[in-house]
């Protein structure tokens, strides 16, 4: 049985880590390292590791420097290692793993978003990664020995919806720090909503509701994005893969991101990319000179919200959505990446 190491840091990193192990089913592969604990058994937990922000990750780092240490340990025994995402800790992994074991195969799959900062990670990617996976078709232009299996949002979303529901989605975000940001916006705009307003809470956090405050004014829903959009007729989203899921939806939103005023102007400054909305990025890249949604970033007024959940157009989301299956295509990544672990 093949034994893989594999780091996956963030709840999203754990979801794609899921879909792939679901094609495990006689399990024919072994995994080791750093995962959520309902996915087996790791070394380290990835709830150990959610945050989000400069300043939020600064505790984090001995645990990381430490966790590091004992997965380059820990890769002795395999011949394969799959890191998903978060290239602040991954790409150093990669490099520790291959001067200690230069024949080890290392994937990576959701490669670093050098198309938006750090284009200095392309070499280091090039040098110490030897299949790089990526979920964006553009990104061949950036790392030139890519594979493109597909993108993993339009698996998961495999159809978009032509008629609406009644009800108003809100998306706070993954993280602990992105909910402590934009939940207070959200209990604001639901005193103006006559709507039922839904709250998508993610796995990882079912069992933490304390973290989103008073939701008094909240239905909860944990079935996900696609039933959740569903019964709605319109979704205030925090910025991240849940922005593409929701495109791909065709249920109109906004995307609306808050957080620390410092981090904020520091990414401002480094951050080279004029929208941050996937799908807005994907139209961009592709010379579409159009924004599929809306972007309020840091400072906005509740009735600017307010106005796009009133105005906003049914029929050019469900347009947009459809454009934007045909850019990312439907190759079923997860499993074509499950198969690659058996050769």
């Amino acid at each position: 049985m093949p034994k893989i190491l594999v780091s996956a840091l963030e709840e999203s990193a754990n979801v794609h880590l899921e879909k792939i192990l679901k094609y495990n089913k006689n399990h024919e592969l072994e995994i080791i390292g750093l995962f959520d604990e309902r996915l087996g058994n790791p070394l380290v937990s990835s709830k150990e590791f959610n945050v989000m922000g400069i300043f939020a990750i600064f505790p984090k780092i001995f645990i990381a420097k430490k966790t590091l240490n004992k997965l380059v340990e820990l890769a002795k025994d395999v011949s394969k290692v799959l890191l998903i995402d978060s290239p602040a800790f991954n790409l150093p992994l990669a490099k520790a793993l291959k001067i200690k074991y230069p024949s080890i195969k290392i994937y990576y799959y959701i490669l670093p978003k050098v198309w938006a900062w750090k284009s200095s990670r392309i070499k280091f990617v090039d040098k110490y990664i030897d299949y790089q996976i990526s979920i964006f078709p553009f990104e061949k232009q950036y790392f030139k020995n890519s594979i493109y299996f597909g993108n993993p949002s339009v698996e998961d979303i495999p159809v978009t919806f032509n008629q609406l529901g009644d009800e108003v989605a809100f998306l706070a975000g993954s993280r602990k720090s992105e909910i402590k940001f934009h939940m207070p916006i959200f209990r604001e705009l639901a005193k103006f909503i006559p709507n039922k307003k839904l709250l998508l809470i993610p796995k990882n956090l079912i069992n933490n509701l304390e973290i989103y405050g008073d939701i008094s004014q909240f239905e909860i829903r944990t079935s996900g994005i696609i039933e959740t959009m569903k019964e709605s007729r319109f979704a205030f989203v925090c910025s991240g893969t849940a922005t593409l899921e929701t495109a791909l939806t065709g249920v109109p939103f906004l995307l609306l991101y808050k957080t620390n005023k410092l981090e904020f102007l520091i990414a401002k400054k480094f951050v080279k990319i004029e929208r941050v909305g996937l799908a807005n990025i994907i139209f961009r890249k592709y010379g579409l000179n159009i924004d599929f949604h809306k972007e309020f970033l840091q400072e906005f007024k509740i009735e600017d919200l307010l106005n796009e959940l009133e105005s906003s157009s049914q029929e050019k989301f469900y347009q947009n959505s459809q454009l934007l299956r045909k850019i990312l295509e439907d190759e079923q990544p997860s499993q074509r990446l499950f198969n690659v672990f058996l050769q």
